[in-house]
């Protein structure tokens, strides 16, 4: 594998700004003097022909000790450093103009705790590139280890051909937060130009599995070496490529009439197919069908022995109720600045590493999600939290995602957001009888999964629950609690959910739906969980209809209903 980043440490500098004593020693050259700045050029070319360099290196990077560039900041408002900077760049000029063609020499100094008295670290090599004053970043690199916070790397600019990135500076040009992988591994990036999107590929190839989830916009990086992290779970690392606002719109096709590269990733797998010459798609468009097409029905054919004994069947039936079921798909984010007179601060929602809801304060938490009074999600996992806005959706492990939807219009002023769960909780109803569902009812009550003071922080204050003085006229107060999550009665499903929410009922048109509390909001979504109607007057003797497979949402409680 190429050295991509030429990477050293000069000692024994007496002035760490004396660009002559870091170029080059004084005197003739000796064979056992310690080599400087301009050795290292000379011995690493960045072309060579035989044992003849044919063109050099241009951009490079100085580490000087942080006190001393903290002093000359102070002192002279840094402009010893710009001065070796410049002296450093005629210097390389002089020596190297026949091996340099048409680029230019970039010097940057930069400040380095590690650095020792006397000490100064020179980076320089294929992945090491220093942006001219004007030019603007291409593209923007994050990474993450849970799909929630984003923590960023690194810049990419128009003229920039590669960039090495990893877990040590000593043989990256970036160093990536949280890098799981040691020293053993890295990330290389090759731009093409502001009309493809960057190429990934890991260093060593065969040591690690890099893919693209299309559905996430984001690579997936796996060590095949068993590497795991400090939970016992395989290492991974995700990585995400931004286009920055600054560079130019990304062309929709290149020259030849074929998809751009940032097409061709970001693109489904039917157009990718059907764009690319030579080659059969997959999905193919139906023909058209005929004017009288809309009439056809299909029929099933009768069979010959059911026609032939007509009455007779050697079936046996036995009655089998009918059940339909109720789940729980989502939670309502409330917007706690309504309830901000009960003392209610924060609500978190928690999952396991299995993505499930997790109520147990001692088990392990994959990723959690947290409103504040003043509305605003954030997403919270060991790397830290990140404020986050619908849509979104987050793989915290390699498992199905959790998505964040924003709430309806008709919703938003109660609700912040819809948190869609990635392993919905069921359970069977029988017909014909009719249920209650809220605060004090047994029905359902294990889809009423926010039943408990984990969830919610509340001040230290103590309200009745009369569902009274909560501002926009909300339906039921928040109980007393403590600042550490709650204590008696400062279950989370106060706020939102009354004592008898809603009465409901299978039938065979659907689910008669009657409302109990006059306080109590609900609101009727389709199946694609988009906004119908607000339920409004509904009783048992005139009850709301609600489709099967629709959805009934309460409280912080998204509920569908199926036959």
């Amino acid at each position: 594998m190429p050295i991509y980043v030429q990477h050293e440490v000069l000692g024994r500098i007496p002035d760490v700004f004396n660009a002559e004593a870091i170029w080059q020693a004084p005197g003739l050259a000796l064979f056992s003097r310690r080599p400087l700045l301009r050795d290292l050029l000379e011995r690493c070319p960045r072309e060579h022909r035989g044992r003849a360099a044919t063109r050099c290196f241009s951009h490079v990077t100085l580490m000087l000790p942080q006190d001393e560039v903290d002093d000359d900041y102070h002192l002279t408002r840094g402009t010893r450093a710009r001065e070796l900077a410049q002296t450093l760049a005629a210097l390389h000029q002089k020596d190297f103009g026949d091996l340099l063609g048409t680029d230019q020499v970039r010097y940057d100094v930069l400040g380095k705790e590690e650095l020792a008295p006397g000490e100064v670290e020179v980076r320089f090599g294929h992945a090491v590139y220093l942006p001219a004053p004007d030019e603007k970043a291409l593209f923007n690199i994050s990474v993450s280890r849970d799909s929630a916070v984003w923590k960023p790397v690194c810049p990419v600019y128009s003229n920039q051909r590669l960039a090495l990135i990893g877990g040590s500076e000593a043989m990256a040009s970036y160093v990536a937060s949280g890098w799981p992988f040691g020293d053993d591994g890295a990330i290389l990036l090759l731009n093409d130009g502001p009309d493809a999107q960057p190429v990934v590929q890991m260093r060593p190839k065969d040591a690690f599995d890099c893919s693209f989830d299309a559905s996430q916009g984001h690579y997936v990086i796996k060590s095949k070496r068993g590497t795991v992290d400090a939970q016992g779970v395989p290492a991974r690392l995700l990585l995400k490529i931004s286009r920055s606002s600054s560079a130019p719109p990304l062309a929709p096709r290149g020259p030849a009439g074929a998809m751009s590269a940032a097409q061709a990733v970001s693109a489904p797998a039917p157009a990718a197919a059907a764009a690319a010459p030579g080659r059969a798609a997959v999905w193919q468009a139906r023909p058209a069908l005929p004017a009288d097409a809309g009439e056809l029905t299909a029929v099933p054919m009768p069979s010959r022995r059911s026609a032939e004994r007509s009455g007779e069947t050697d079936a046996t039936y036995a009655p089998v109720e009918q059940r339909q079921r109720v789940s729980l798909v989502a939670l309502a984010l409330p917007r706690l600045s309504r309830y901000r007179d009960t003392g209610a601060s924060t609500l978190e929602v928690p999952f396991s590493q299995a993505l499930g809801l997790n109520a147990d304060p001692a088990a392990g938490t994959a990723i959690s999600f947290l409103v504040n009074d003043r509305d605003e999600l954030y997403a919270c996992t060991d790397s830290g939290r990140q404020r986050v806005e619908a849509p979104a959706s987050f793989t915290p492990v390699d498992a199905r995602a959790i998505r964040l939807l924003p709430a309806p219009p008709a919703m938003a002023e109660r609700y912040c957001a819809t948190l869609c769960l990635a392993h919905p909780i069921s359970t069977p109803i029988a017909m014909g009888a009719r249920f209650q569902f809220g605060r004090s009812t047994p029905a359902l009550a294990a889809l009423r999964v926010l039943d408990s003071p984990r969830f919610l922080n509340t001040g230290n204050r103590s309200d009745d629950d009369t569902g009274s003085g909560t501002r926009g006229g909300n339906d039921n107060r928040s109980g007393g609690g403590n600042g550490g999550g709650g204590g008696s009665g400062a279950s989370a499903d106060r706020l939102g959910l009354s004592r008898n929410a809603f009465s409901f009922e299978a039938a065979p048109q659907g689910f008669r739906i009657g409302r109990l509390s006059a306080s109590q909001a609900l609101y009727h979504l389709d199946e694609r969980m988009e906004f119908v109607a607000k339920i409004g007057e509904a009783s048992a003797d005139a009850p709301y209809l609600l489709p099967a497979g629709h959805h009934l949402v309460a409280g912080h409680y998204v509920l569908r209903f199926d036959a």
